[in-house]
């Protein structure tokens, strides 16, 4: 294959990993295909604003045995990989052309942790170095890399991210019997945490994570409460949710023997995005989050209004007196309508109807039953 053949089969490859930022609204993904078949996807950036990303694998080789990927080593699949001035250049000519405005890199990993890295903080390297590029580049960090190939993943990136893949060590055993959960996935994301934070080294650079939702046999409380501890004792700056994919993974995992339509494993993954912004967003501690006896979310129901259904005491809340926190308790408000509310108050001015926040659609209008004026 050439290199435009390879870049298009590593983009499409890299579909599979979430943790770019990808969505800007609500968690969603606004993936598109851009010119050559690749993936361009939006960005929140750090500093503010958004941008595009063109997203791809450095190699789709991999020595891993995780279990619920489609690339791990033992399976049979077309296989290529880039070299560094390779992936430098194909994305130089698509900024170029302003197609894209940043770089997500990962990679299977190429015979160990640290050659992998070595090759994708070379690509960081020439962009950074040789061309100057000052733009947004999100590194993935390979599990089981040292803490000097963190480290200079940290110094050339904007944004770097380390799948935790399972919430709890038990699950993360079924995954994959080549990688140990505390040495190669925990302690990294611990060392990214302590050298990022306020007033170190690479302040300013972000961290994310993802969780594959439903290949093991975790409970979403169990991802509700690794997530909580994700964002208040690391400090991530995004945890996203990739529902598994059945037929592609090994036939005895936990997600392929589960009963029930596809869908249900995506309606599951949107309930846990709904939850995470009720943990970013809305103020909401783990343990307010409603779930059924199993530990998990109901799928007909969205968390919040489930949450306010139970809390019958805390309604109806009173749009023209309640601080913010209350009204970002309120089903069908979300931040910008309860800024927006606030600014009228602000301003002299008093509510009496949700007419006065402009048109009542759906979600809105399912304010109706919890506030007064």
């Amino acid at each position: 294959m050439n290199a435009d053949e390879k870049l298009k089969l590593l983009a499409d490859a890299s579909q599979y990993d979430l943790s770019c930022a990808c969505g800007t609204r609500d968690g969603e993904d606004h993936r598109r295909r851009g010119p050559g078949g690749v993936w361009l996807y939006p960005t929140s950036l750090p500093r503010g604003g958004d941008s595009i990303m063109l997203k791809t694998l450095l190699s789709n080789a991999c020595v891993n045995d995780c279990r619920y990927c489609p690339f791990r080593a033992e399976r049979d699949v077309r296989r290529c990989t880039l070299a560094p001035e390779e992936v430098a250049s194909m994305f130089l000519d698509y900024a170029r052309q302003r197609k894209v405005h940043g770089l997500f890199l990962t990679s299977g990993v190429i015979g160990s942790p640290d050659h992998t890295m070595e090759q994708m903080v070379a690509v960081a390297e020439l962009l950074r170095r040789r061309h100057q590029y000052r733009g947004f580049l999100h590194l993935k960090i390979i599990p089981g890399s040292s803490d000097a190939a963190i480290e200079a993943a940290l110094g050339m990136a904007s944004a770097v991210s380390l799948n935790v893949e399972a919430p709890r060590r038990s699950a993360f055993v079924g995954l994959s019997t080549r990688k140990d959960y505390d040495r190669d996935i925990v302690r990294p994301i611990h060392i990214i945490s302590r050298l990022t934070a306020p007033g170190n080294r690479f302040h300013g650079v972000k961290q994310s994570t993802q969780f594959i939702v439903g290949a093991a046999d975790e409970t979403d409380s169990d991802i509700i409460q690794a997530t909580y501890g994700l964002y208040k004792r690391l400090h991530l700056s995004r945890v996203y949710y990739s529902a598994y994919q059945r037929g592609l993974g090994d036939p005895s995992l936990p997600g392929e023997q589960r009963e029930g339509p596809p869908e249900d494993l995506l309606t599951r993954e949107h309930r846990l995005y709904q939850v995470d912004w009720l943990i970013r967003k809305y103020g909401f501690a783990a343990d307010e989050v409603p779930l059924g006896a199993d530990g998990n979310l109901p799928l007909a129901a969205d968390p919040k209004e489930s949450w306010a259904r139970l809390h019958p005491e805390r309604f109806p809340v009173n749009v023209n007196r309640a601080p913010r926190e209350e009204l970002l308790r309120v089903p069908g408000l979300g931040p910008l309508t309860v800024r927006r509310i606030l600014l009228l108050r602000r301003g002299g001015g008093r509510l009496s109807s949700l007419d006065a926040l402009g048109r009542v659609g759906r979600r809105l209008g399912r304010a109706a039953g919890y506030v007064t004026f």
